[in-house]
This record gives structure tokens, sequence and C-alpha cells, in this order.
């Protein structure tokens, strides 16, 4: 039975819809009122408030936790500066990847990763012979995402933080509500946000401190349905949805390498140490990857038509669909398209979709199939290349 995250008395209390999933053994809130229209807008236009305390968390530290990492990951660290903050997949020897998330150095051989998996076994089963520990810090470290163009300017009354020179991808150290927190210029919505860690003792301080000092700025908290949302809009991909991790699929074709998660400008086959799965990836990477993930973007009026048709009104479902649907080209299957949301910000219906090799370059034509009243039917998209939507705010130094 899942449990509540450090801060459940409060999500619990401003939850009217008493609609909740469970992530990771949590009580993770999906819409806090009975549609989660209102969060998304606060994404996109105030301040979002998200309890991501579910996130698998771990502490790697000692002589040797650098080389750990740099055996881990596809990325090099040995460019990676204190305070930088690396999102990267990690794979097998096959080079398929078993997961991706987060690692920020906090010092030189101090380093914090976030997985959606519980990973622990893995880092220790590959930290054989260093001098390195790893200890999973999971229940003792709450976290919040606080997303949204007014974020920035949120931290700013209320953090005791260098917002203005914190970075996109990098990380720093401060106080909320008297209470000491790092603040990462990270999330999982596309847009100018941060992600702050905290002791999950005092989390309900910070979030106090935060829903107190943001009511200038619109906060709203927000849940997973709206987060769904956006992180499609954000071409960012989501486990057990978009890929499956090596360790838990049941078939090869639900084993993804980086290279068809399109994150191969995340793979470093160039870097001094060897890292797991890197030949693999680099015969992938001569040949080309055999299919990717990518977007579409759907014919609005031809779904109208087909409503049309079938004398009714054009809808759309009110939650981003995490069904996987066929996707056709030249009268045969090329692929499935794995999310799919109306997009509210950008007023039409995206997918993320795996398309095979030959079908997946930037503009093809392709169908996707659309049920209308039970009747199965195909209607064209335009492949794309996510992120659908990438404002320049979100990277700006300082921040809008």
């Amino acid at each position: 039975m899942p449990i509540g995250t450090a801060v459940h008395e409060r999500t619990l209390a401003l939850c009217e819809s008493l609609n909740y999933r469970e992530w990771s053994g949590y009580y993770a809130v999906s819409a806090y009122e009975s549609h989660h229209e209102h969060e998304y807008n606060a994404i996109r236009n105030a301040s979002a408030l998200i309890d991501v305390s579910p996130l698998f968390k771990y502490l790697v530290t000692g002589t040797d936790a650098s080389k750990l990492v740099d055996r881990l990951i596809t990325r090099d660290v040995s460019n990676m500066a204190v305070g930088q903050v690396y999102y990267t997949p990690w794979c097998d020897e096959h080079g398929k990847v078993i997961d991706d998330g987060t690692v920020s150095r906090l010092r030189e051989q101090t380093f914090r990763w976030t997985a959606a998996d519980p990973s622990l076994r893995w880092f220790r089963q590959n930290a054989e012979g260093l001098d390195v520990r790893i200890d999973d810090i999971s229940e003792q470290t709450a976290a919040l995402a606080l997303q949204g163009p007014t974020s920035a300017r949120l931290l700013r009354a209320v953090a005791n933080a260098d917002i203005d020179r914190l970075k996109y991808f990098r990380v720093t150290s401060g106080r909320i509500a008297g209470v000491a927190v790092d603040i990462s210029r990270t999330g999982y919505t596309g847009d100018l946000g941060y992600e702050i860690w905290m002791p999950a003792e005092r989390a309900v301080e910070v979030w106090d401190g935060l829903m107190r000092g943001g009511e200038p700025f619109d906060i709203k908290p927000a849940g997973m349905l709206a987060l769904d949302v956006a992180r499609i809009e954000a071409g960012l991909l989501l486990i057990e949805v978009d890929f499956f991790s090596s360790r838990k699929a049941m078939i090869a074709p639900q084993m993804y390498t980086p290279y068809e998660m399109n994150l191969g400008r995340l793979v470093d086959l160039d870097k001094k140490t060897r890292f797991i799965g890197q030949r693999a990836l680099r015969a992938e990477h001569a040949r080309g990857p055999a299919r990717r993930i990518a977007g579409l973007q759907i014919d609005w009026n031809e779904v109208e038509k087909l409503y049309d048709e079938a004398g009714l009104a054009p809808t759309v479902a009110a939650t981003a669909s995490r069904v996987a649907v066929p996707v056709y080209r030249n009268g045969r299957q090329v692929g499935k398209a794995t999310s799919t949301t109306w997009s509210p910000m950008l007023k039409r219906m995206i997918s993320l979709a795996t398309i095979e090799r030959g079908h997946y370059a930037e503009g093809t034509k392709v169908l996707i199939e659309v049920t209308v009243e039970a009747v199965r039917h195909r209607v064209t998209a335009t492949v794309t290349r996510p992120p659908f939507f990438n404002p320049p705010r979100k990277t700006a130094t300082p921040p809008a």
C-alpha cells in the first residue's frame, strides 16, 4: 500500500479531487481539482509546485566517486564542473538503456543521482574494486519542482540564494524558510523551472514558505496529469511508456538505445574512460539506429472531418494518452505513437512515437490510427523533431 511523501499532509489538504496515483510506493496527486487545466496553466503561465519526492535518489561519495559515475553514464565526467548537473542515460553491456536521470556534482567527489527506477544494486555491482560509497537517500531527501515563467521571481523573493547567476542545468545551495536546500535549474516541463532538494523532515517548512511567498506570483500546486501534458510538449520521455528499462523489458523491441531515444547528443564515444555499453553504442553509431523516437504533429482538420462524418462534435481526451497506437506509411506499419495529447499551448494534437529508419526524417508524412465511436481510422501526421515547445526563458541567464 502506498505511503505519503514528506509533504503529504499539505498535498492531501489541497487535493479537492482526492485523485491520487501510486508512484514508487508513494501517493502522488494526479490532479488537485476535478480537471487539471488550472495546474497546466500554472506551469506555462505562472508557477506550479510539484511534489517529486518519489524519485529515487542516491549519494555517491569517496575517492573514486567520479570514476564510478564515469564508468556508468554515457557522458564524460571529466568535463563536469562542481555545481553542474548532467541529464544522462546509463546502459547495460549491450548499449540498451537501463534508465535516465540527473547527476549533480555537489563537490569534487560527491554526486547526487536521481532515477525513475531503483538502481542501487546496479551501481554497487559496478563499484567493485573502487573506493566509493553509494547511499540510498530516497527517504531522507524530499524534492519539490517549482516550474513556470514566474518561478525565478518567486525564488528571488523567498530564497536566500543566487538565483540570477544560476545557469541551466546547474545547482546551488541556499535557504528557504530557514531550511538549508539545494536548488537546481532543472525540471520535467520544458519550461523555466527549478528543483529544490531538502531534508525530508523539514520539507513541510519549505513547501509552506514557497506557497506563502508564491501568492503574488500565482503559484498553484500541480499534479501528474498536468505534468504529463507539459512533458510531452517538451519532448521528454517517460519510462515504461515511451521506452522500457532493459532490466524490465519482456521482449527485445521494448529495449532502447540512447540513439533510438534521440539522445545521441548525450553519448560521448570518445571519452578517455570506458563506460558500460560503449562498444555496442560505437557499432550502432557507425551503422545508424534502426528506429528513433520522434515527434508527430497530427492533422487536426482530418480528425475534425472524422467526427463530422460521424455526426459528432470533435472531442479530445482531457488527459494525455499513454496507450500505444500504430503509425503507418506506404501501406504498412512503421512505428507506434506512445504518448499523445492535445497541446493547449500549441493548439494542436501531438505525439511522441517510435518510427523505423527510413521514415523518421523530419517532414515525413505518416498516418496515425485514430478511433472515433469504436471505428478505427487513419489520419495524416507530420514527423518533427521534439521538443514541440521550447521557450527561450527555459535557458536564459539571468532568467527573465
